[in-house]
């Protein structure tokens, strides 16, 4: 296809497709190589997670042009029409046919068992017939899914690896078929059906692994309001969505509300919780003139926001973008399988080919070539190889669900089995992310005094009166009767009790002297200045030196201000960066894998999503936003920050299991590939023998889910 040259001064457009029939490391490569001769083509980018490809191409080469040549080599495609929409579940699609191919693989195995015991004549033939009744029903539907990939293929001129296994699972069925009909001894409908029972399960891990790899967008835009009340000129209110707002619009915010754009503030006085986009745990006041960013939430009063940016020119929306770009991670293992599937259709299709031919040189007559030839086919069948990797994530998975870690990209395994570099955000990772009264300051508060505090915090949702509640309440104190409770906006509370005038309130810079604290007033008395703080995570100091066992060199990368990061730097001796944006983060990783270093980046908030997408692998606490949690790879439920070297010790005993996986799938193929070639395996033998090499890739992998003592210093799971 020749596309028109474009204009020189013409800036490249990006285009993105969306290509759901692609679903292994082979299709990436196929993709990225078609697209990438296409003339006028700069570059093509394969997220296989989110089964899209981002063209970077000339203005001359229209979305035509690129289906067109996708659709040449074997690939159905459209350009994507809602942004960031989420890709189809390819994990809906293989249940069906992994169920009828399980079900019909039991049932033809029992009428085998009696042929195996020594069921001869009429007998024989009629489980033969039973066995075909099931299993070509069983195959034609489950097989499909190959079928069609192949036959999309052969169509188009090329190969990939569904075309040997559709070739050998027809002509195993067909020869049962011809055996069944012809009152044969032998038929493979077993075998057969086994084949496509271990195919489609390794299929299906992969994709449901692969479905859990791109959930961060969706919850980052969920963080936004769906719409907003517009002030019309007149006065009026009307409700708007959020993709209908437009620069210049003035919107009302109410307190408990989110805002639904970027914008200034043009009227009104309130406190926000900016903690998604700066790490910032406490409230920060807003008042006019104020610019204010969505996705940030509006605890007090209500705002009229004059509207700059919404809908995809967000604050928000560029941090979804950064996310999506940095989620396009191409791991070695993905390669190694990219490069394996250009080369294992050909020298399969080679090897059975020779092996028909030599045996009809020999003069073993076709019927006994052919049935060497598809025992080649059969037992060469990747079902090992394409086991190894998925089967050791899953039992990896699961221990590390029982030690308290979820994981929601198997992939990120390999990827933090191999990390030098963590860099931790400070709220809420390192630290709890709650404050905390500081309990000298509440002993030092008469008890009068402390019913009067308890009284006046429980009427806010401020988080520093949450907290003060709590900690009174858990103290035994109880609230004292109060008149007239009122809040103000940026101000504090305020009440009368006896008589007299109370208020809890924000103290001066000179009073607090510290972060975070609030002063209780009380008519004719001496205030109370009662101080928070946000403690360590329990075993921060275990964690961060089994990190150094492991290799692991830590480091804060904050949103916080210079002075909360500095006070926990000190108190865990690592190094700091602090006020750091969701921009600053990506080049503070960036710098250290451009110095060949492999980063771990671990954080909570909205301002750590495009950090988290970024880094090699990434881990959140369970009490992080939404979008922190989806961003990561792994989410740690335990107050614990012991999870962080335990995931890394886990994965690194993952890997040695994968690699010995893969030893195991080549030596089988080194070892069976021959027999086959000489004529001393049946097709119903290749298929056991393809079984057992995806057995004992399968028991290798489990020893993982064995109670283990995890060795902080090495890593290990022994």
């Amino acid at each position: 296809m020749n596309a028109a040259p474009a204009l020189v001064d013409a800036a490249p457009e990006t285009t993105v497709l969306v290509v759901p029939g692609m679903h292994c490391a082979g299709c990436m490569g196929k993709i990225e190589r078609g697209l990438g001769e296409l003339p006028g083509v700069a570059a093509a980018r394969v997220n296989l997670s989110a089964r899209q490809v981002h063209v970077t191409h000339d203005a001359a080469l229209g979305v035509p042009d690129l289906v067109g040549a996708l659709g040449n080599i074997g690939f159905v495609a459209q350009p994507r029409t809602e942004e960031l929409a989420p890709p189809p579940s390819a994990v809906k699609a293989l249940l069906a046919p992994l169920a009828v191919a399980g079900f019909a693989c039991m049932n033809v195995m029992l009428l085998s068992v009696s042929i195996w015991s020594g069921a001869d004549g009429a007998t024989r033939e009629l489980f033969h017939l039973l066995s075909a009744l099931i299993g070509v029903p069983a195959i034609v539907f489950s097989g499909r899914v190959f079928f069609v990939s192949a036959w999309g293929a052969l169509r188009r001129g090329r190969t990939n690896m569904d075309v040997p296994i559709s070739i050998g699972v027809t002509l195993a069925t067909g020869l049962s078929l011809y055996e069944t009909l012809h009152h044969g001894s032998d038929a493979w409908f077993d075998g057969t059906l086994m084949l496509l029972l271990f195919l489609l399960a390794g299929r299906a891990l992969d994709a449901m692994m692969r479905d859990r790899a791109r959930a961060g967008v969706d919850a980052l835009l969920r963080q936004a309001a769906p719409g907003a009340m517009v002030v019309g000129r007149d006065g009026a209110l009307q409700w708007l969505a959020a993709r209908d707002l437009v620069p210049g619009m003035v919107i009302r915010v109410a307190a408990g509300e989110r805002l639904a754009a970027d914008g200034e503030i043009v009227s009104g006085a309130s406190r926000l919780d900016q903690s998604l986009l700066t790490g910032e745990s406490a409230p920060v006041p807003a008042a006019e003139g104020a610019r204010v960013l969505a996705g940030t939430l509006n605890l007090d009063g209500p705002l009229d926001v004059r509207v700059a940016a919404a809908g995809s020119d967000t604050s928000l929306a560029e941090i979804a973008r950064l996310m999506d770009a940095a989620g396009q991670h191409r791991s070695a293992y993905v390669r190694i399988a990219d490069r394996a599937s250009r080369l294992y259709a050909p020298a399969v299709h080679s090897l059975a080919a020779l092996s028909f031919a030599g045996w009809m040189l020999a003069g073993a007559g076709w019927h006994h070539s052919l049935v060497i030839a598809i025992a080649v086919l059969i037992i060469t069948c990747p079902c090992a190889l394409g086991l190894a990797v998925p089967v050791a994530q899953v039992v990896a998975c699961g221990a590390l669900m029982r030690a308290g870690v979820m994981v929601k990209d198997g992939g990120a395994l390999e990827r933090v089995a191999r990390i030098d570099r963590a860099l931790l955000d400070k709220t809420g990772t390192l630290t709890m992310g709650r404050p905390l009264p500081d309990p000298a300051t509440l002993a030092a508060l008469p008890a009068d005094a402390a019913a009067v505090a308890l009284a006046l915090a429980s009427h806010s949702r401020h988080p520093l009166s949450r907290a003060l509640a709590e900690a009174l309440a858990a103290a035994g104190h109880r609230p004292a009767d109060l008149a007239g409770v009122a809040e103000v906006a940026g101000q504090g509370l305020t009440a009368q009790w006896q008589g007299r005038a109370v208020a809890l309130r924000r103290p001066d810079a000179a009073r607090a002297g510290a972060e975070m604290a609030t002063m209780l007033d009380i008519a004719g008395r001496a205030a109370w200045v009662i101080r928070f703080a946000d403690r360590l995570r329990p075993d921060a100091s275990a964690a961060l030196a089994a990190l150094r066992d492991l290799g692991v060199e830590a480091a804060i990368l904050s949103g916080d201000n210079a002075r909360a990061v500095a006070e926990v730097a000190r108190a865990t001796g690592l190094t700091a960066e602090a006020s750091a944006s969701p921009q600053a983060k990506q080049e503070a990783i960036a710098r250290q894998q451009g110095a060949g270093h492999r980063v771990l980046m671990a954080g909570d908030g909205l301002n750590d999503g495009p950090a988290l997408a970024a880094a090699d692998a990434s881990i959140a606490p369970g009490t992080a936003s939404d979008v922190g949690r989806q961003a990561a790879d792994f989410v740690f439920l335990s107050d614990s920050l012991l999870a962080l070297p335990r995931t890394v010790g886990t994965a690194r005993a993952t890997m040695r299991v994968v690699r010995q996986n893969f030893a195991l799938a080549i030596g089988y193929n080194a070892l069976a590939v021959p027999l086959a070639m000489a004529g001393k395996v049946t097709p119903l033998l290749a298929a056991v023998a393809m079984s057992t090499s995806s057995l004992l890739v399968i028991g290798n992998s489990l020893r993982l889910a064995l109670p283990s003592r995890w060795s902080a210093g090495r890593g290990e799971a022994a």
